[in-house]
């Protein structure tokens, strides 16, 4: 089966700032994807660059087997994006401004559609609001509505719940998953990564413009090392042998990074001989947040490592 999307060594400058360095990756049909990292590091040019609005210096981007620079019209047809940024034109309505959209894509009779789209995005009400008059929320919300007014294949969203509210929030993936149900891909960028460990199936996460990991959410977070426990302890202070193992504290509860959950033993013989009495004990659930700031952070030092050689 041809891939939603093809990248293959994508690089980019912009003068001496390298944004992409070799990208290669490859996402399926039907795959709800999380592409991840921080500030930086390269999501929305690698998007731009699908979306055919920033050329690669070099490399192959395919869209559903469409080259995006050179079959570039059908590229766009497989693909709808919702940017960061709140672009909008201020003289049309809502439904004006979906229609209008509908005719870049030549679709002539899309009411139905457009109908469908206003109802499950909560936008049917203000269907003849003019786009000024609109919250930053609401304005997201049309943004996402332009993306899929065409019904594409594959589907881009970059940070399209930045300032929406909760109930707008459950809303919007609520429509989205089922659109992910009917054979749609959807690749996601969000830095609310509680989104990305309960919607997608795969995660790439980027660093200065590479990929520094690519696998399942649950590989991920099985790839962690040790564990982490909360104690709530008798005394305020614990023993010394204990320091070094100190993740964090809030009043008397500490958090402790094992490397393995044998260590355990370990930490309870250290508390007894110090006559220290446990009052609570929790093991700590890792997640996908936990994975990210693992990776980063050996990235980060691996950085360190190569710079300091030269």
């Amino acid at each position: 089966m041809t891939p939603a999307i093809e990248i293959h060594q994508v690089h980019k400058r912009f003068g001496a700032l390298r944004a992409l360095n070799g990208v290669d990756l490859e996402i399926g049909q039907g795959e709800f994807f999380a592409l991840l990292g921080p500030n930086g590091a390269g999501k929305t040019t690698l998007i731009s660059i699908v979306a055919g609005l920033t050329f690669a210096d070099s490399g192959c981007v395919k869209v559903m087997g469409h080259d995006v620079v050179v079959d570039y019209r059908d590229a766009r047809r497989m693909l709808g994006v919702v940017p960061q940024e709140l672009v909008f034109d201020p003289f049309f309505t809502v439904r004006e401004t979906l229609a209008f959209q509908s005719g870049y894509y030549g679709l002539k009779k899309n009411d139905d559609w457009i109908d469908e789209i206003l109802h499950h995005l909560d936008l049917a009400d203000r269907a003849d609001t003019n786009m000024r008059s609109l919250s930053g929320g609401m304005k997201r919300r049309v943004l996402v509505a332009q993306a899929l007014v065409h019904q594409p294949p594959v589907v881009v969203l970059d940070e399209p719940t930045a300032g929406v509210d909760v109930e707008m929030r459950q809303a919007l993936w609520h429509f989205i998953k089922r659109l992910n149900r009917k054979g749609h891909t959807i690749v996601l960028t969000t830095h609310y990564l509680e989104e990305a460990e309960a919607l997608c199936n795969r995660v790439a996460m980027l660093k200065a413009g590479r990929i520094i990991a690519l696998d399942s959410v649950r590989n991920l977070v099985r790839s962690l090392p040790g564990c982490l426990i909360r104690l709530r302890l008798s005394s305020d202070a614990l023993p010394p042998s204990l320091q070094p193992l100190v993740a964090g504290r809030e009043d008397d509860v500490y958090t402790l990074a094992l490397e393995a959950y044998a260590q355990l033993e370990q930490v309870m013989a250290a508390l007894r001989e110090a006559g220290i009495r446990i009052l609570d004990l929790q093991m700590v659930q890792q997640g996908l947040e936990d994975a990210f700031v693992n990776l980063t952070g050996q990235a980060r030092q691996q950085e360190s490592v190569s710079a300091s050689a030269f």
